[in-house]
């Protein structure tokens, strides 16, 4: 079943998308938004997927069925009781800590390391990133990210396994010159930290078939700027945590209830002899965020020359099935400058 919400008010109104993502219906009669479905979920899922299957029937008596356009959704939670973000892939941590000058403490190949972000205005998928400058180092962060239903502190990661409800996209804004500073305080991240996009559509796992493992989605993230190739990094390889030990770390001394999303950090493969990885063009998988790819150059050449993302620059943050149709829609987003309230 895929789902998402269009932009309406605060909270967006839910439909149900079509598995090709070529219509949708809305479904007050079931739940206005998607956090009023999660609430109920027992309850509300049967009805959604009842649903889903006469929409793909082509069930004339379905009513209100319109066509499914990714530019009229906002993110499919437009706001959230909870975002945390981990970083499951450490060889993207490893680098980006190199490009700061930072040591790798060993403990962060065994326990996960996570950040609470904002969660009250999130960007809807065809958003622009507006920022009031380049000088910040706008940056991208391609990820997967899954929706939980409630979950009991001191949770088990196997049992956390069984408490995701849906999947989606993530492209996790970042501001590469103003994260040192903030985390050289002590305090974590929080300027450096903006607004983040979600996809069109959530899925529920189910959907996925056996591309999701439980815990992991086995499927290259795809990632494009200004139109060019530049990531292709599969989503399944070199996840060091998987979303269930990643939910049971959030949860170990709280409950997260349900709506919580929690994000897998930037999908980061190494190359197939142990390197860091390789651009696309090169004949590699590429990069999920820039800032990678200027560390290796930093390695490499004693500096970095790929830029950070400036005005005018697009991104396109995607996911497709082995047929070749997107799962998710897009994230499709121009950096535009801000220019104030």
């Amino acid at each position: 079943m895929k789902l998402a919400s269009l932009q309406h008010g605060r909270d967006g109104r839910l439909v149900v998308v079509s598995r090709d993502l070529s219509a949708c219906v809305p479904v007050p009669a079931i739940a206005l938004t998607l956090q009023q479905a999660l609430d109920h979920w027992e309850t509300v899922e049967p009805a959604l997927r009842g649903v889903a299957a006469a929409l793909e029937a082509g069930d004339a008596d379905l009513e209100g069925v319109m066509p499914f356009r990714e530019e009229d959704c906002a993110a499919p939670l437009p706001r959230a009781f909870q975002w945390a973000d981990g970083s499951a892939y450490v060889n993207h941590v490893e680098l980006v800590r190199k490009a700061r000058g930072a040591e790798m403490p060993p403990s962060f190949w065994t326990d996960p390391l996570m950040y609470q972000g904002g969660s009250d205005s999130f960007l809807a998928p065809h958003d622009p990133i507006c920022m009031a400058d380049e000088a910040w180092g706008i940056d991208l962060e391609g990820e997967v990210a899954v929706v939980t239903g409630d979950v009991p502190m001191g949770v088990s990661a196997e049992a956390a396994r069984g408490m995701v409800w849906l999947v989606m996209l993530v492209n996790d804004v970042s501001l590469r010159g103003l994260i040192p500073n903030e985390l050289a305080k002590g305090f974590g991240f929080f300027q450096s930290k903006p607004s983040t996009a979600f996809s069109p559509v959530a899925v529920t796992p189910d959907e996925l078939g056996t591309a999701w493992d439980g815990g992991k989605l086995h499927r290259p993230l795809l990632s494009f700027i200004n139109g060019k190739p530049f990531g292709t990094p599969d989503a399944g390889v070199d996840m060091t945590f998987d979303f269930g030990q990643l939910i049971a770390h959030a949860a170990k001394t709280r409950p997260l209830c349900a709506g919580t999303i929690i994000g897998s950090g930037t999908v980061s493969n190494k190359d197939p002899d142990g390197g860091p990885g390789r651009p696309v063009d090169q004949g590699g998988l590429g990069y999920s965020c820039l800032a990678e790819i200027r560390t290796i150059e930093t390695i490499r050449d004693g500096k970095p020359s790929t830029p950070f993302l400036r005005f005018g620059d697009r991104v396109r943050i995607e996911m497709r099935d082995e047929a070749g149709a997107s799962i998710f829609g897009s994230i499709d987003q121009e950096v535009r400058k801000y220019e104030g309230p």
